[in-house]
């Protein structure tokens, strides 16, 4: 590369998504029928989310973005959904310390409109209303890894 492509790229910053896919999905009703009848109070859901990544080749990265959903009236499952939505993404001109945010960040972010789409649907063909997980703050869970790997890391003998 010249010097003039490398200093072009650290000037303009690229975030393409070169590919979405889902990887593996599970939607689970063990009780139907029963479980589809009317309830008095709205089951208790469980909603788990979590975020990888890893590179594919110098500037694309594969990244992973799973959700799990779980309904339960007291102890038994109603419905239990496990997305795992990945995209393949090209990310040029960022530098490096910018990179882990924009791998756990924003590209979660992408994906998360289409991964909610699947559960809901998923949720709504099985019978119940649709689940529409709440916007997450991937900022927020981005920083709380990093301060659990920096705990880790102090723990943790050399």
């Amino acid at each position: 590369m010249t010097d003039a492509a490398t200093q072009n790229d650290a000037a303009n910053p690229s975030l393409n998504i070169l590919a979405q896919y889902v990887k593996d999905f599970s939607f689970e009703n063990p009780g139907a029928p029963r479980s589809l009848q009317a309830r008095d109070k709205a089951p208790a859901i469980n909603i788990s989310v979590n975020v990888n990544a890893n590179p594919l080749a110098e500037s694309d990265f594969d990244v992973v973005l799973s959700l799990n959903a779980e309904a339960k009236d007291g102890d038994k499952v109603l419905f239990n959904a496990e997305l795992s939505y990945g995209g393949v993404f090209r990310i040029t001109g960022f530098p490096q310390e910018h990179m882990l945010p924009v791998l756990f960040i924003e590209c979660p972010r992408l994906l998360f409109p289409f991964a909610r789409q699947i559960i809901s649907d998923a949720t709504r063909n099985g019978g119940f209303p649709p689940l529409m997980i709440d916007p997450i703050d991937f900022a927020q869970m981005f920083a709380q890894r990093m301060a659990e790997e920096q705990v880790k890391a102090k723990v943790q003998p050399n």
